[in-house]
């Protein structure tokens, strides 16, 4: 499978390392080229002059820019991402990290979607640490990757992701819960920082549904 990942920060390198180790074929785009060739080069894959050079007949694109670029990146690919799974690992936090900037509207997710022109978007990602995204194994035990889409297809195939990388992958419901889980990651920063913690907490749900567990 190809994967374009969109973005050559923590995330990017952390999930695009674990995709290039599970046998995918992954390719980068970031603005800083040479931050993008260091990332592709450490994670076994290649690197892309634009967001839209990576995406050409990609499988499956990972937008993990700051939320700040995310609808900009998103119209930018509207014209390639017709029919692609576009997976959104971002988190809209606010710039004073005082909370989420979408409070009381759209998810990220949603905007993202709507930027995209339609395109199939899968919010999954977001509530794992890069530390752990780049090594699913960290804590001894499978973790969760916690996604949320409308599209049962596109689920499928993020749902083998996530597996193939080492998660539990546990859908939680249409995309619209996109909320509730960029709720949990922000949770999840915020005890981080009032506590210096090591940005290693992650989410296992215990007796999850076996319903949200069939991909």
């Amino acid at each position: 499978m190809k994967i374009a990942i969109i973005g050559a920060g923590n995330v990017g390198r952390a999930l695009g390392s674990s995709f290039a180790a599970a046998g995918n074929t992954v390719v980068f785009a970031g603005r800083d080229a040479a931050k993008t060739a260091e990332a592709a080069q450490a994670a076994g894959g290649t690197s892309a002059a634009t967001p839209a050079a990576a995406a050409v007949g990609a499988d499956v694109i990972v937008i993990a820019v700051p939320f700040t670029e995310a609808e900009g990146v998103a119209a930018s690919l509207a014209p390639i991402a017709a029919g692609t799974v576009v997976i959104d690992t971002t988190n809209p936090i606010k710039a004073d990290f005082s909370g989420l900037s979408t409070e009381g509207g759209p998810s990220g997710a949603e905007l993202i979607a709507s930027a995209l022109g339609g395109g199939t978007v899968v919010k999954a990602f977001n509530t794992l640490f890069a530390g752990v995204q780049g090594n699913p194994a960290a804590h001894g035990q499978v973790l969760d990757a916690l996604y949320a889409t409308d599209d049962e297809a596109a689920g499928a195939v993020v749902a083998g992701l996530a597996s193939d990388i080492g998660f539990r992958p546990v859908k939680v419901g249409p995309l619209a819960a996109a909320r509730e889980l960029e709720a949990m990651a922000w949770l999840n920063i915020r005890l981080q920082m009032i506590t210096g913690g090591a940005w290693q907490t992650s989410f296992v749900l215990v007796a999850a549904p076996a319903a949200s567990l069939a991909a």
